[in-house]
């Protein structure tokens, strides 16, 4: 592929995807409609058509097609690609923390970077004209059950319910900028969490600290008792050992902490005020 017309001809292939409403595409899935093109000659047409921000490779071997409405930006939303990025990975995911709570109606405070929650290996964050994503990865997957799908312009993506988004946050405080900001948006989410929201597989997926100052947050700061019990109830049906904990893990000695106040139920070492933003 060394000339224009062979440049065109390309060029079209990838207008053709956009019209049928596909904004992106693997090397591999280019190569087996190029059979008689080779690699070295397909990589300087996707590099001009990079050049006059017709597509970004946004991973290794991984193509999005840029629609008019998005040239000026030069990349798509994170929610129109992330699902097909991560098929094309072949990894389990799903949108998390502010992200997710920004489309379960939490958005008191926008975002400026995308979090996904995957499998190990651990990924690297992409950074790519402007947008920054996340992977955190895990060795305990979420159940199913805690996932919902969430229809886009180009399909669906996965993205955390209610409740295990206000786990999570708990969980992952300190990526998001503690546990102010991570209580002011679970205040938010009450309205989308119910008692039977609070269910076996969700006590069994999450680690008990977490649980613990999830509880105290839900009772003492929150004031949401029926939630607090709810939860207290499936913790002690499971026989989990709640140890003394700092509310703020923030790793100060226990013996500076000696003077904080205690929760006996949720076994928390009150070592900072929670304020929620209003």
């Amino acid at each position: 592929m060394n000339s224009n017309s062979n440049y065109n001809r390309l060029e079209h292939w990838v207008d053709e995807q956009q019209s049928k409403g596909k904004l992106a595409f693997s090397i591999t899935e280019l190569k087996k409609n190029f059979v008689n093109d080779s690699e070295t000659a397909l990589k300087r047409v996707l590099d001009r058509l990079s050049e006059k921000r017709k597509i970004v490779s946004i991973f290794r071997g991984y193509y999005l097609i840029i629609p008019p409405q998005y040239l000026s930006k030069g990349i798509l939303p994170p929610a129109l690609f992330i699902d097909g990025l991560m098929k094309f990975l072949e990894r389990n995911y799903y949108v998390a923390l502010l992200n997710a709570g920004a489309l379960h109606g939490a958005g008191h405070q926008q975002p400026q970077e995308y979090f996904i929650i995957t499998e190990y290996p651990v990924m690297r964050p992409t950074n790519k004209r402007g947008i920054k994503i996340n992977y955190i990865s895990t060795t305990q997957f979420s159940p199913e059950i805690l996932i919902e799908k969430r229809k886009t312009e180009t399909g669906y993506i996965n993205v955390s319910n209610p409740i295990l988004t206000a786990i999570d946050l708990i969980n992952y405080e300190k990526r998001i900028g503690g546990l102010n900001r991570a209580t002011t948006v679970i205040n938010e989410l009450l309205g989308n969490i119910k008692q039977k929201d609070i269910t076996q597989e969700l006590v069994v997926y999450s680690n008990t600290t977490t649980l613990q100052r999830f509880g105290y947050i839900l009772e003492e700061v929150l004031y949401k008792q029926n939630l607090a019990d709810k939860l207290y109830s499936l913790c002690q049906k499971k026989s989990l050992k709640f140890y003394q904990i700092p509310l703020k893990a923030s790793g100060e000695k226990m013996k500076e902490l000696l003077d904080s106040y205690r929760d006996e139920k949720w076994k928390i070492i009150v070592n900072t005020d929670i304020e929620i933003d209003e």
